[in-house]
């Protein structure tokens, strides 16, 4: 077989040629969270509901987004976001939609949850390249102004858009954007899509969405009718500068080397400067873009060595707050325990943070298996990678045994945990933004908040064992005390005592006792708290309670079984009495007094 013929320069010369940024992720889609049909459409609706939740905070209006999810031909889906934010300018629709690494995001240092300007049209993309099909776009900017209709594609070749149809249309929306894409997938990862979207409402929650999946309609509504203060812009901070960036900022500026670091610079005033210069050992009437490379590598690291206030964390951040967390966790979840923290800013490489921790526990959560484990960076879920996260590595070193929940690696049981971490740049481990790399500054900060929520949990799991066994006793004092007295009396032959007095002393709380004697059901409440209490007396029961004395309020029949109702007032230490014929059976239970503050006893099952 004969050798292979050797490869000339001029040859391999004739085959280079550069390539856009479209045409590398059409074939390395994956980078971007489109890497199968199953997870592309969670990466699609996730992109979408992004950006329309960032166009409604930066107008500052409380966000109604609807999204559906249709079944067309085959395995095609076309997904429909709509919202209430702004509108797209007609001019721009085009570029948003149609042209990667377009936005006006990326050169603003705040937070947001896109930055690069990739997600919705990498959607476009990934739509175009399983479909062949183009994105539909509706916008509308005001009353006074139309709305236009677009069919765009993207050339990849170029990275530009393709407009495919641009015409004026009637819409019912005072003003926003519908998006409508088509591509092929699958409805496999229902479960995971309707999970991103309640994790979304959870720390959204001045969000509304309104959502059809293939037919099936869910609302998960905003917990706060407060709108959002969107984050402004910051200048970028002296720490966090690199030389090439240095290079490239003095380029553009032709002020001498003091207003240029005030001017350009976050947190530099004049004594900053001048300490700055004078670390450099330039001189201050030099201008910022006759600086060569001596001269700007010198300037880097005395910014680096400069004493520098933190950026303006509260100017450039949106965190969620304690309350807010604890709002939308509770609204979509059942609790025992939920408490919240966000710490205070802090500070990598230049760039601002905060961290945000919650802890939830007991109620309708899974008694067995890991905890359920809740990451967001700048208010989106982060729903693939969670092995890779360093949130998730924080939540494994933490010792949860010192907080009396059980560990096997990750914390077992009826425990749900969340972690939000906002920032100017989250460092992620990857373009598709689902984990969080492994920055020794936001592991300590993601650390401190659990190990300041497991201290809370363990305090209210210490104070309700504490609460389980007083009331254990309190029913044991209720169904003991008396038998005892009447076998005393029955000893000395003397009267049954009083045990009111005795009772009262011992409990201190509100006392509900049921007991069947000679075919008479007895219920008695003895307030013996210090204050008047309202109650309402539910007994549900198969026996004939028309026979009641006094008389229910309401009765009401259940299949065999009535529930009836009886409602008192109980000045302190005043107690009142029920009787009706029956066998006893059934449950009773009181309501207007804490929980904590009561005992019901049924001495029929004791």
């Amino acid at each position: 077989m004969a050798s292979p013929k050797p490869a000339h320069a001029d040859d391999l010369a004739k085959q280079q040629r550069s390539i856009s940024v479209a045409e590398f992720f059409e074939k390395n889609k994956h980078l971007l969270g489109f890497d199968s049909p199953t997870r592309g459409i969670v990466t699609t609706v996730k992109e979408a509901i992004d950006n329309a939740l960032d166009a409604c905070e930066e107008a500052g209006v409380l966000p109604d987004i609807y999204l559906g999810i249709f079944r067309m031909e085959g395995d095609i889906f076309k997904v429909v976001v709509e919202d209430n934010g702004p509108g797209i300018v007609p001019d721009n629709i085009p570029y948003v939609f149609g042209k990667l690494l377009y936005g006006s995001r990326f050169h603003q240092i705040r937070q947001s949850r896109g930055q690069q300007g990739i997600g919705i049209s990498a959607a476009v993309l990934y739509a175009q390249l399983t479909s062949g099909r183009p994105t539909l776009v509706i916008s509308r900017c005001g009353s006074d102004r139309p709305a236009f209709r677009f069919q765009v594609q993207i050339k990849t070749e170029t990275n530009e858009p393709e407009i495919l149809k641009r015409e004026e249309t009637t819409w019912d929306r005072v003003h926003g954007t519908r998006i409508e894409i088509e591509f092929k997938s699958s409805l496999t990862a229902r479960k995971r899509l309707v999970e991103y979207l309640r994790y979304t409402s959870v720390v959204n929650p001045h969000a509304r969405l309104i959502v059809e999946i293939d037919g099936e309609a869910i609302i998960f509504d905003r917990a706060s009718d407060e709108p959002i203060i969107p984050p402004q812009a910051i200048l970028p901070h002296p720490h966090g500068v690199e030389l090439g960036e240095l290079k490239r900022i003095a380029a553009g500026s032709k002020e001498p080397l003091e207003p240029f670091l005030i001017n350009s610079f976050s947190r530099v005033g004049q004594k900053t400067a001048h300490e700055i210069i004078q670390l450099a050992g330039l001189k201050e009437t030099t201008k910022a873009n006759k600086l060569d490379a001596d001269g700007l590598a010198r300037l880097q690291s005395a910014m680096q060595q400069a004493k520098v206030p933190p950026p303006p964390a509260n100017q450039c951040l949106s965190p969620i707050g304690e309350v807010l967390i604890r709002q939308g966790l509770e609204k979509e979840f059942q609790f025992d325990f939920c408490s919240a923290r966000t710490r205070p800013a802090s500070v990598y490489h230049g760039h601002p943070f905060i961290v945000e921790a919650a802890l939830g526990y007991g109620g309708k959560l899974e008694a067995e298996g890991n905890a359920r484990i809740m990451r967001f960076a700048n208010r989106v879920p982060l729903m693939y990678q969670q092995g890779a996260c360093a949130i998730t590595g924080c939540i494994s070193t933490v010792n949860w045994r010192a907080y009396n929940i059980s560990q096997s690696g990750l914390p077992t049981g009826p425990v749900l945990i969340l972690v939000h971490v906002a920032s100017t740049n989250v460092p992620f481990t990857s373009e598709s933004k689902d984990a969080i790399a492994s920055i020794p500054e936001i592991e300590r900060d993601i650390t401190l908040a659990l190990q300041e929520l497991g201290r809370d949990l363990k305090t209210f799991l210490s104070r309700r064992d504490k609460s389980r066994l007083s009331e254990e006793r309190a029913r044991a004092i209720c169904a003991i005390i008396p038998e005892i007295a009447t076998k005393v009396a029955e000893t000395i032959e003397k009267p049954v005592p009083d045990i009111t007095p005795i009772e009262g002393q011992i409990m201190r709380r509100l006392v509900a006792k049921k007991w069947t004697d000679k075919g008479i059901v007895n219920v008695s409440i003895q307030n013996y708290t210090s204050h008047a209490l309202d109650l309402t007396l539910y007994v549900i029961t198969a026996d004939d309670v028309s026979t009641s004395d006094p008389p229910a309020v309401f009765v009401e029949e259940m299949g065999t079984d009535k529930s009836a109702v009886w409602q008192m007032r109980l000045a302190g230490g005043e107690g009142w009495k029920l009787s009706y014929t029956g066998t006893g059976n059934g449950m009773i239970d009181i309501r207007g007094v804490d929980e904590k503050k009561k005992v019901v006893v049924d001495l029929d099952r004791s």
